[in-house]
């Protein structure tokens, strides 16, 4: 008898709470049974937990990501700091090297005030070869960034040998001299003819470099 009764009473529980879910009003769950009522209720939270764990989990992981890429880029910077403090003294040196090799090369550079004393350095050099000069025309001056450069048109007359010597002396000058657009051609009585244009460079001043600056700044502004 007790199994049956325990039977009869869950079937009957089943067809109420079946009865609590047939013609619910979706329009007003208010009014809804305990039974749906509460089961509703229940989905919805899972719900809105379920949909909060993924969107939480999912700002983890790009919070995650961007810690990672972070962490890649500061090794990679250590790495690179890292070498420069082991390396810092052997940097210093080459610094130190550079500068004294850019302090030698703007001493080949003669000054304004030294152009004439190069200008004379370079005729004496093809008058104590023996050579003629036919044309010493300096040009006009091309003002650079930190130097100036001035060509010179020589056209000079001599033997063979006297004009490679006099192209060896020019090179050897303590200041910065190229020649430039040499051209030999035969002369008479078995002598030759070299035009070239020689090129001599001087530093710039340093009113002459704030002339510059504010120059190339007023073409700037301009534009």
């Amino acid at each position: 008898m007790a199994i049956s009764f325990s039977a009869t009473s869950f079937s009957e529980l089943k067809d109420r709470v079946h009865a609590q879910f047939s013609n619910l009003d979706t329009k007003n769950p208010a009014a809804w049974p305990a039974v749906p009522r509460n089961a509703l209720f229940i989905l919805v939270v899972v719900l809105v937990v379920v949909t909060l764990w993924f969107l939480w989990l999912s700002g983890s992981d790009e919070a995650l990501e961007a810690d990672r890429t972070k962490e890649t880029q500061l090794r990679e910077s250590y790495k690179t700091k890292l070498i420069k403090a082991v390396n810092l003294d052997a940097l210093t040196k080459q610094r130190e090297q550079v500068l004294q090799y850019v302090t030698q090369l703007e001493k080949q550079l003669p000054s304004k005030a030294e152009m004439d004393a190069l200008l004379s350095d370079i005729n004496q050099a093809g008058l104590g070869r023996s050579l003629q000069f036919e044309l010493f025309r300096p040009g006009q001056v091309v003002v650079k960034d930190y130097y100036a450069e001035l060509p010179i048109t020589v056209r000079v007359t001599g033997r063979y040998h006297d004009i490679g010597a006099f192209a060896a002396d020019i090179a050897n000058l303590s200041r910065i001299v190229t020649l430039n657009n040499l051209t030999i051609v035969p002369s008479k009585e078995g002598a030759l003819t070299l035009d070239a244009t020689a090129k001599t460079f001087r530093y710039l001043a340093a009113d002459e470099i704030l002339a510059q600056r504010q120059a190339a700044s007023g073409k700037g502004g301009a534009k």
